[in-house]
């Protein structure tokens, strides 16, 4: 493996990185699929047809949208009924940041760019209603409103509300609960 040029880990050079990943394919026996073809798929469903509902790692992005009153934007999610933070699982041949911009389009309706990162929440074991079981990875970021409209689709996002970061709602997971708590104590220390 050495020889080939294989260094064991992933690096952030997007050539290089790819022909790691093409190389990795190839040591377990699977096909490896092109962006150009992934692009026509949701990441998530390619990997779960390959793995069911097995426990897998995702990483995710997103971020806080915050009103002239000081009032955070969370989504009532379609798969849980619950609120959280507009964000979603990054696409192959995305950035965190990219996917976070994507995200809050599809789930609130609003361009946004993306601002300083409030944290990295690691330690969560999901369980979603579909029986899909992941360890996650959220990166969590600022994101300001640069156009756009308010807009729920009804099924991923049953319900978009302002809410005071002192009386939020039960958060859908632990990564959401900790980076309220995180803009908490990041408001208090800026006043």
């Amino acid at each position: 493996l050495l020889k080939s040029g294989w260094t064991g880990h992933c690096t952030f050079v997007k050539n290089r990185w790819v022909a790691e990943a093409k190389w990795i394919a190839v040591l377990r026996g699977i096909k490896y699929v092109r962006r150009t073809e992934m692009e026509k798929q949701n990441y998530i469903k390619w990997i779960r047809s390959k793995v069911g509902h097995e426990k897998i790692m995702l990483i995710f992005a997103g971020g806080c949208i915050f009103n002239e009153a000081g009032e955070v934007l969370l989504q009532r999610r379609g798969d849980s009924n619950k609120w959280g933070f507009p964000g979603g699982a990054i696409e192959l041949g995305e950035t965190p940041q990219q996917a976070a911009i994507r995200e809050a389009k599809e789930e609130t309706g609003l361009n946004v760019e993306v601002g300083a990162m409030i944290g990295v929440y690691t330690d969560c074991d999901m369980k979603y209603p579909n029986g899909d079981e992941a360890h996650s990875i959220v990166i969590a970021y600022e994101l300001k409103v640069i156009g756009g409209e308010l807009y729920c689709d009804r099924e991923e996002t049953l319900e978009l509300r302002y809410f005071s970061l002192d009386a939020l709602p039960e958060l859908f997971c632990k990564q959401h609960e900790e980076f309220a708590e995180d803009l908490r104590k990041k408001r208090k220390s800026v006043i």
